[in-house]
Order: C-alpha cells, then structure tokens, then sequence
C-alpha cells in the first residue's frame, strides 16, 4: 500500500460529544465518511483514533465498516497520521475528518491527481461547501513536520504548518464550478448542523451515495420549504 485515506475521529467533542458515532439515516456520521471517501477512490480507509477507552467504540465501528484503524495520542493529531503513514508504508495520504458525512465523492481522486501532477508537499481544495472538502498530503511532508514543529495548534490541526511553512510546497485549489458553493455548511460540528444533515439526507432518500451536486440541490430544497413554511406562519 501506497496511498490510503487516513480519516481522523474520536469521541471526544465539546460542542457535540460522539457525534462521529451519531446516526444520519439510519447509517453511524462515521460510516457515511467511510463509504463516501471509499466509493469512487478505491483507496484503503485508515481510521485514526486515539488510545482512550471512549474511543474503543470507533474503533470497533471502523472495523465493521473494514477500514483498518491506528490509536494513538488525543491530541497530537499529527503525531497519529505518521504513525500510520509508518504502519502501512505510505506515500501520500488523503486527510478526512469524521464530522463530514457529505464530502465530495471525487475530491481524493481529485486531489491526489494535482499533488502528483505538481509534485506538490500539499493539495487543499477551497470553495465547496464547508464539509465537503479533503486535503492531499505526502507522508515526507507529514514526516518533516512531524519533526520541525512542537506547536499545539500544528499537532491537533496536521497541515498548518506544511501549509504555511515555506520550506514545503503547498497548493489552494479551487473545486470545480459546480459543486462550488463555499457559503453552504454541512459539516456535523454542533446539534443544529446535525438536525440540518438529517434533514438534507432525508431530502435524498437517506441516499448515502449521492453525489455532492445531489446534495446541493437538497439543501436548496430544504430551503425552500422552510421559506414557504415560514411564510405561511407569517400569514
């Protein structure tokens, strides 16, 4: 193995304890992070946990889901993806976050391919909805960093450091027109954007597949209602 998805995830909230393990449609936050990341990438899915009881849960549902699963510090976050860049013998990796259950099925694929076509240290993708996006890392970058920064902030975050640090080559790429719609948040960070989530899967059929455009589309509709709802209350 080469190249694999590491998703970072743990119980551990303070605005929304276990939200990984939370349920949209009938399938776990964590599972639709898995399955969409999977679904058109082809690539390995590596859960990275920390050591703490709490998380024993995750790693057992990771597990079901037939990712393979690294434990290590709560909060060097960092410290967790070059543990598994070692593990497995990686090169590049796709960072994800667990509290995103509508990322954008092509956005591995897609910036795997700049890192490599630009021989770049880091590919960010901006301007889809918040939620929506993953990064593209190389474990050489990871590993330098690993070692050249003691900072909190850096270790709990991953790539800051690799994004600003002029020693790397970090590139901010531009997602395609038509999923490019940054003022949307479907992140799952506190109860209301839970409630929202849900409520947008719902619109699709808890379709947990369906492309980001889909989902766009959903939460227009979404909005929508609520406009109507709103002004036949008003009446």
């Amino acid at each position: 193995m080469t190249t694999a998805v590491i998703l970072q995830a743990r119980m551990g909230s303070a605005r929304l304890p276990g939200k990984v393990l939370a349920e949209i449609g009938g399938r776990t936050v964590l599972a639709h992070c898995i399955e969409r990341l999977r679904a058109t990438s082809g690539l390995p899915i590596i859960v990275a946990t920390t050591t703490l009881p709490e998380d024993h849960p995750v790693a057992r549902e990771a597990e079901r889901l037939r990712a393979m699963v690294v434990r290590g510090s709560e909060t060097d976050v960092l410290g967790r993806f070059v543990q598994a860049t070692r593990e497995f013998s990686l090169t590049e990796v796709v960072r994800a976050t667990a509290d995103n259950p509508a990322v954008d099925l092509d956005a591995p694929a897609r910036t795997l391919a700049l890192l490599r076509r630009v021989n770049a240290d880091c590919v960010v993708e901006r301007g889809l909805p918040h939620g929506a996006c993953v990064e593209a890392v190389t474990a050489a970058a990871l590993e330098t960093a690993d070692a050249l920064t003691v900072d909190a902030y850096d270790r709990e975050h991953v790539t800051p450091f690799i994004r600003r640090d002029p020693r790397f080559r970090s590139l901010d790429a531009l997602g395609p027109g038509h999923v490019r719609r940054p003022s949307l948040r479907l992140t799952v960070d506190i109860p209301d954007d839970l409630d929202h989530v849900r409520r947008v899967f719902a619109m699709l059929g808890s379709n947990a597949l369906a492309p980001l455009q889909a989902i766009i589309a959903a939460v227009d509709a979404l909005a929508a209602v609520d406009r109507g709802s709103s002004g036949a209350s008003a009446r």
